[in-house]
C-alpha cells in the first residue's frame, strides 16, 4: 500500500491508499479524483491519464516504455521533464509519498 497525493489543476489535493499491484490511474479512479479520464482503461491508448510527476519522483520510476512515449504524444501540454500516462506506473511499497499534479485538460 502506498500513500499517494493527486493534486487538481485547482491545487485541491487528495490523499489515497492505493494499493500494491494497482496503477497510480486506477487510485484516481477508484478514488473518483477528477481530472484522469482513463478512457481506454488503462491499454496505454488515449494518453486520457496524463499527469505530471513530481520532479522529487520522476526519477525514480522506471522509465516510459515505446508506447508511452508515443501515446503522450497525443496529450495536451505534455512536458518531457515530469509528464507520464498513469496507467503505466503501478504501486509499489516503493512509491509510497509519490506526489501526482493533474493537468488543466
Amino acid at each position: 500500500m502506498a500513500k499517494i497525493t493527486y493534486i487538481e489543476a485547482d491545487g485541491t489535493e487528495h490523499v489515497v491508499d492505493v494499493a500494491t499491484g494497482k496503477t497510480v490511474m486506477e487510485g484516481a479512479r477508484d478514488h473518483n479524483i477528477a481530472g484522469i479520464l482513463a478512457e481506454c482503461g488503462g491499454a496505454c491508448a488515449c494518453a486520457t491519464c496524463h499527469a505530471y510527476i513530481h520532479h522529487e519522483w520522476f526519477d525514480k520510476l522506471s522509465p516510459a516504455n515505446p508506447v508511452e512515449e508515443d501515446m503522450l504524444e497525443f496529450a495536451v501540454d505534455t512536458d518531457p521533464s515530469r509528464s507520464r500516462l498513469t496507467c503505466q506506473i503501478t504501486v509499489t511499497d516503493m512509491l509510497d509519498g509519490l506526489i501526482v499534479q493533474l493537468p488543466e485538460s
